[in-house]
C-alpha cells in the first residue's frame, strides 16, 4: 500500500485561455492533486486548514493566496478549521498560454522569474493578498479579451509584489529553476549529484574555480542561503520524497541523505519543514489517495 497524489484532469480546453472557478465551501474535500496548468487560488475565512504544496505543509491564515507551478502536488484540507463560510477563486491557466520566445522578452521578464518559482509554489504576503482580493473576485466576473488583458496585468503586478515566498524545497520537483549563473548552477548540479557523500566548502569551491571565501560569498548573494543551507535544502527534499514514497526508517533516509548525525537531520528537518520527519510522513500520508 502506497500514497500517491492524484492527477487532475482540468475542465481547461484547448480552445480557453484560462478558466475560474468562484466557490462557497464547508469544508475542503479533495485529495491531494496536481495537474500541468499553472493555478492560482485565493482562499479566504480558512484559517486553521492546511495547506500541503510539494514537500511543504503549512496551517493558512484567514486569507490565502498562492501560485502553483505545473504539475505541483498540492492540496488544501480543513484540519482544524471551524468556518462554514469558506470562499475560493481558483484560476487555472494553461502551461504554454505564454509562449517561451514570449517570456523572453524584456517586458516579460518579471512574469517568466514569477512562473519559475512557481514550480515550487509561491505564498504571497498579507499586503499582497488583500490588495490583490478584490482584482481577482472581479476576474471572476469578467469573460473574453478584457478578462485575459487583466489575468496578464494581475500575473505581471504579483510579480513586482513584495515578499512573497517559494514553499517547496526545490529538489522535491523535477522542474529546473534558473539561476542566471553557471557557476552556480554547477556547484548545484554538484550538490544534486553528491547530496549522500560528505561534501564540503572546499570540494564546492574546487568545482567552481573559486577561493572558498570568495565562493562563500558568491552563493549567499545570489541565492539568499549560504553553502551549507543550499546542500541541506537539497538533502532535505531527497529526504522528504523518501519518507514519502518508501517506507525506510527516518535513521535509514537520514544517512542515505547525507546526514550523518540522526538527531541534526531530526533538529534541521523540524526547523525548515515546521514538523519532524515522522509527524511530515504523517500528514502528508493522510492528505494523499491510498492505492
Amino acid at each position: 500500500m502506497t500514497t500517491a497524489a492524484y492527477r487532475e484532469i482540468t475542465p481547461l480546453t484547448q480552445n480557453d485561455c484560462f478558466t475560474v472557478f468562484s466557490r462557497k465551501k464547508k469544508e475542503f474535500k479533495f485529495p491531494l492533486h496536481y495537474h500541468e496548468e499553472y493555478e492560482l487560488n485565493l482562499i479566504s475565512n480558512a484559517a486553521g486548514a492546511q495547506r500541503v504544496v510539494g514537500d511543504s505543509i503549512e496551517v493558512i491564515d484567514d486569507l490565502e493566496l498562492v501560485l502553483v507551478g505545473s504539475n505541483l502536488p498540492h492540496g488544501w484540507f480543513t484540519h482544524q478549521c471551524q468556518s462554514e463560510n469558506i470562499n475560493e477563486i481558483t484560476i487555472q491557466f494553461h502551461r504554454d498560454l505564454f509562449d517561451e520566445k514570449f517570456l523572453r522578452r524584456n517586458q516579460l521578464s518579471f512574469i517568466r522569474t514569477l512562473l519559475e518559482r512557481s514550480s515550487k509554489g509561491i505564498s504571497f504576503s498579507q499586503e499582497t493578498k488583500e490588495a490583490f482580493k478584490p482584482r481577482l473576485e472581479q476576474l471572476a466576473k469578467k469573460s473574453g479579451f478584457d478578462s485575459v488583458l487583466e489575468l496578464i496585468s494581475i500575473l505581471h503586478d504579483l510579480s513586482n509584489s513584495r515578499n512573497m515566498r517559494t514553499l517547496s524545497n526545490s529538489t522535491f520537483t523535477s522542474e529546473q529553476f534558473s539561476y542566471y549563473s553557471r557557476r552556480i548552477e554547477k556547484a548545484f548540479e554538484y550538490m544534486q549529484t553528491y547530496y549522500d557523500k560528505d561534501i564540503t566548502l572546499a570540494d564546492i569551491s574546487k568545482v567552481v574555480n573559486m577561493p572558498e571565501v570568495s565562493f562563500s560569498r558568491f552563493i549567499k548573494k545570489r541565492t539568499g542561503k549560504t553553502f551549507v543551507e543550499s546542500l541541506n535544502e537539497i538533502r532535505l527534499g531527497h529526504a522528504s520524497r523518501m519518507l514519502i514514497d518508501t517506507t525506510e526508517t527516518i535513521s535509514e533516509i537520514s544517512y542515505k541523505c547525507g546526514f550523518n548525525n540522526l538527531s541534526y537531520f531530526n533538529r534541521v528537518f523540524k526547523r525548515e519543514k515546521g514538523s519532524t520527519p515522522k509527524e511530515f510522513r504523517q500528514n502528508y500520508s493522510s492528505s494523499c489517495v491510498i492505492i
